[in-house]
Order: C-alpha cells, then sequence, then structure tokens
C-alpha cells in the first residue's frame, strides 16, 4: 500500500513506515486529538476480501483488546481506511527479541529475566482464555527500559468466548465491513 509521509489515515498522520509483514504495514503515525504517536497496523489491500486474513486482522483486535498487561502491547484504537482496516497499538522505542540475539546470545540472567517477563504476560492471557499461538522471537519486543512485550496476537485462539473475552466481534458493528 505504501502511505506516504503527511498523508492521512482517519484522524493519524503518517511519520514513517515502520515495518512490513506478511498481512500489511506499520506506521508511526501521530494522533494530533491527543498528542502522541502510535503504531498504526493496516491490513493489506489484497487481503481486505480475503475472509481468512480478515478474520486474523479482527481476532488480534479482539484478543488484544481484551487484555490490560505490561507485557502485552496495548491496542488503543481500531478503524478502516478505504475498506482497509487498522489497528492502533502503542508505539514501542527499541527492537525484537530477534533483532536482540542477532546482536550476540542472552546472559543466563538476562534469559532468565526475560523468561519471566513473557510468562507473566502468557499467564495474563491465558487468564483471559487468550492462547497466543505464534510466539518467537520477532513477536517479542524489547522496549529501551528493558520490558518485553509480546506482539501479534492475529493467530490466538479464543477459548473461553461467552466469559471476558466477547464472542460477538468488537470490529464488525462499528469498525470493519
Amino acid at each position: 500500500m505504501g502511505l506516504s509521509s503527511g498523508s492521512q489515515l482517519g484522524p493519524y498522520v503518517i511519520l514513517e513506515t515502520i515495518g512490513t509483514g506478511g498481512m500489511g504495514e506499520v506506521y508511526r503515525t501521530h494522533d494530533p486529538r491527543i498528542g502522541r504517536d502510535v503504531a498504526v497496523k493496516l491490513l493489506s489491500p489484497s487481503f481486505v476480501e480475503d475472509k481468512v486474513h480478515q478474520r486474523r486482522f479482527e481476532q488480534e483486535a479482539r484478543a488484544a483488546g481484551a487484555l490490560n498487561h505490561p507485557n502485552i502491547v496495548v491496542l488503543h484504537d481500531v478503524g478502516t481506511n478505504d475498506g482497509c482496516p487498522y489497528l492502533v497499538n502503542e508505539l514501542l522505542e527499541g527492537e525484537t527479541l530477534r533483532d536482540r540475539l542477532r546482536n550476540s546470545p542472552l546472559s543466563v540472567k538476562k534469559a532468565l529475566e526475560y523468561s519471566v517477563q513473557i510468562t507473566q504476560g502468557l499467564a495474563a492471557a491465558h487468564e483471559k482464555g487468550i492462547v497466543h499461538r505464534d510466539l518467537k522471537p520477532e513477536n517479542i519486543f524489547i522496549t529501551k527500559d528493558g520490558r518485553l512485550k509480546i506482539l501479534d496476537f492475529g493467530l490466538a485462539k479464543l477459548m473461553r468466548p461467552h466469559g471476558s473475552v466477547s464472542k460477538t466481534s468488537l470490529l464488525s458493528s462499528t469498525q470493519f465491513p
């Protein structure tokens, strides 16, 4: 899709592309309404009509939106732009665990520290009936202050749709086609 710097995506102003993946692109954007930068993940237009990808994108929003834990990326908003759904997450500064491991191996102390943070995030998700199912170094982000954040709940399984996670799509009725 390749949105350019300065263009609008809903209320968000595109600053730069910060990543691309199998389902779309992630942009650093500015929300002028509250004066903060956020990350916007936009589903690729080629997947808008693909029910499987659309369902995964909506599932990611439901899963991430149901969670509130310091080791899980925060979902702020959802929306659509020219029929393409997007998710608005907190903007993280740092690197993925994969990038960190490319530089050098972790010390035992650091590996244990990271393991505890990952376990705490996963435990919080499991308490809400959410199983991540795609945990890998690319989906673990290390912030500049050393906090780990679990990303990308696109393959998550919602185990208790009638409990704390609603079976009704929070997206379909208000944001997505």
